[in-house]
């Protein structure tokens, strides 16, 4: 799943924050998450915990992985619970 779209349209803030989607910030990348539409598989936690920590507040920390890995991981994600949104314009 491309955690940077929905039905095939590119997210925006807005749209996702409209959604219900809670937003967590990185330097270089916004991670969104969704409690609502989470299907609790764990592919996130399993992913990368230094990432996504479920027993820590908050549980997504987006600077505590690369770009890249992190967006590798909510791409996994079969729900669509997680999205990203990319501050590097790419």
């Amino acid at each position: 799943m491309d955690g940077s779209k929905i039905n095939d349209k590119a997210v925006t803030e807005e749209m996702l924050l409209e959604e219900g989607y809670r937003k967590y910030s990185g330097e270089d990348l916004d991670i969104y998450y969704s409690k609502d539409i989470c299907a609790h598989i764990g592919n996130c936690v399993r992913g990368n915990k230094a990432v996504f920590e479920v027993g820590r507040r908050p549980w997504i920390i987006a600077d505590n992985g690369g770009i890249e890995e992190d967006i590798r991981v909510i791409n996994t994600c079969p729900s669509g619970a997680l999205k990203y949104i990319r501050k590097d314009g790419k």
